[in-house]
């Protein structure tokens, strides 16, 4: 089944729902960077939820949000980056960091995260300066970090739920997430009737493991509540901006002692990608012809 993203709001439009599947991506993103089962759930949970913000919070194609966070574990800093389209990309410096799990099935994503550093969401919308939100960490798991970021940094009380199941070859056997978010003078009747759903589901991963669609996930959510879909069906895709020829271009522009020192000590000129861990090779002649 296809990445993609669903929006819903109650009739009265007191809440919005989101929605996502993003199992693909963050298996592409995953065995792409060689991840831990750990870091895999990690870099998971943080793509997932740039990937739902991209869409809620940017308007223009030119935009792009990105969501940093670093808690001073072994996992170092996790970051992704989202745009309006449902593109996103991610990364995490250390893909080897693992720990044991909390219980059977219960990845240790705080711990490997840490909870002494911050979550971060920049905004770049195309204006001279982007908007930076931070807040410090709560405990390293993402969703409850993110929900606390909304709530401090943009006065939305938020309930995240982000989630990714993997399987022991560690590939990914599910990931997505779920962000409801109560808007000025919601009801609170329905804000309880929400958040009692949501508490009878359990994990997002699980539910997206074991459900055909998300319409399917989002009637237990919104159980008991007229309600309307306002995006049904958006794309998510991992896509990473990165390509040879932006590339080359830097490297051309590199001074020339020190793309001699590179070749005489290795060789060649490899550059890779830290969001998708493409490698592009590059002779001496492709450079000089690059700088002509």
């Amino acid at each position: 089944m296809k990445d993609y993203l669903l929006l819903a709001t109650d009739k009265a439009k007191q809440v919005r729902v989101f929605i996502a599947k993003t199992t693909n991506l963050v298996d592409k993103a995953t065995k792409r960077h060689k991840t831990s089962a750990t870091a895999s759930a990690a870099l998971g949970r943080v793509i997932t939820a740039a990937a739902i913000m991209g869409i809620s919070d940017l308007k223009s194609e030119n935009s792009r949000l990105t969501i940093r966070v670093n808690g001073n574990g072994i996992a170092g800093a996790v970051l992704a980056t989202a745009d309006n389209n449902g593109n996103v990309r991610g990364l995490i410096s250390n893909p080897s960091a693992d720990l044991p799990s909390i219980s059977p099935g219960k990845l240790n994503v705080g711990g490997i995260i840490g909870k002494d550093g911050k979550l971060e969401v920049i905004k770049d919308l195309g204006m001279q300066q982007p908007f930076v939100g931070s807040v410090a960490l709560v405990n390293g798991e993402i969703g409850e970090d993110l929900a606390h970021y909304y709530l401090m940094s943009e006065q939305l009380p938020s309930l995240v739920s982000l989630g990714v199941l993997v399987a022991p070859e560690l590939s990914i056997q599910a990931a997505g997430g779920l962000i409801i978010q109560a808007m000025p003078n919601a009801d609170d009747e329905l804000l309880r009737t929400i958040e009692g759903n949501v508490l009878k589901m359990g994990t997002i991963s699980k539910f997206i493991n074991e459900k055909e669609d998300l319409k399917s996930i989002l009637d237990i959510v919104l159980d008991g509540i007229e309600y309307e879909i306002i995006i049904k069906d958006k794309p998510l895709a991992f896509r990473c901006e990165c390509n040879r020829e932006r590339l080359l271009s830097i490297v051309a522009s590199m001074p020339e002692n020190e793309i001699e020192e590179t070749f005489e000590e290795q060789g060649k000129l490899e550059i890779s990608c830290n969001f998708c861990n493409e490698t592009y090779l590059f002779t001496k002649d492709i450079i000089e012809e690059a700088k002509k």
